[in-house]
């Protein structure tokens, strides 16, 4: 009589499970975590914020007593550190993406997230975000010292006047604009002076090179250039409907060119080798 063995098949090791693919939530939080990682982060921020504050304080120190009030405008005299701060945050923006690409970074970033429409979009939203929030700061902060050195001359005014709130937190919108204009350009340029030097060439010098074409083309031009058009979010005495855009119309413009800027770079950083 013979006995039958059965042989017991060697146990399988188990496998741990299978990673899943990182998602845009993993995305935010490794760009957040980049952007504040980086020193230069925090010196560009800083700058932008002493420069919009000191200007504006300046400005409003030296105002005179004897001025025409009814044309007077305390709320855009108080922001007028923006015209510089606009600058600061296009630098920023610029470095956001292009130093990936001089380190060789962008390469290790592709590689954890492959799928790059979700890091663009991830760099540039924590980017927006970062901006908005420094922008807020910046100008509440220089409205209310502005408004502070004005009220010796009683030429203050109040956030619950007509149109004020709206140009405070506009000029948080307007640099939040002008530094995702510039976020585009360095994804289209990937060069980090050729970014900034395109960002600024928009931003100030075509606005300092329109005021050489003749009176009359002035009026037509003027109402279409980014920085123009952008800053009359934060001024509350409307311009001239001839000249110049009103406040949300203009914000829209400038959007507009950072628009066009994003997905000209979403277009080239999805189809160009990193």
């Amino acid at each position: 009589m013979t006995t039958t063995q059965v042989v017991a098949a060697p146990r399988q090791p188990l496998l741990p499970p299978a990673a899943g693919r990182a998602g845009f939530a993993d995305a935010l939080r490794s760009e957040f975590t980049k952007i504040r990682s980086t020193r230069s982060t925090y010196w560009t921020l800083l700058a932008l914020v002493v420069v919009t504050i000191g200007i504006g304080a300046i400005a409003s120190y030296g105002t005179a007593s004897h001025i025409d009030r009814a044309s007077f405008d305390a709320t855009q005299l108080s922001l007028g550190g923006l015209y510089v701060g606009q600058l600061v945050i296009a630098v920023l923006g610029a470095l956001t993406i292009t130093s990936e690409y001089s380190t060789g970074m962008i390469r290790t970033s592709l590689a954890v997230q492959p799928r790059r429409g979700t890091l663009f979009a991830a760099k540039a939203m924590v980017f927006a975000v970062v901006s908005l929030v420094t922008g807020l700061v910046a100008s509440f902060a220089s409205f209310f010292i502005g408004q502070a050195l004005l009220s010796g001359h009683h030429l203050n005014v109040t956030l619950s006047q007509p149109n004020v709130l709206r140009a405070v937190i506009g000029g948080a919108l307007f640099l939040t604009a002008c530094g995702m204009l510039a976020y585009g350009l360095g994804a289209i340029l990937r060069h980090t002076a050729g970014a900034i030097t395109a960002a600024i060439g928009l931003l100030f010098v075509l606005t300092v090179l329109v005021n050489f074409l003749p009176g009359t083309w002035q009026d037509h031009v003027n109402k279409w250039m980014p920085a123009i058009a952008g800053s009359q979010v934060w001024v509350t005495k409307a311009s001239s409907p001839q000249t110049l855009l009103s406040a949300w119309p203009g914000l829209a413009v400038l959007a507009g060119y950072a628009a066009v800027a994003i997905a000209a770079g979403l277009v080239l950083f999805r189809t160009r080798d990193a």
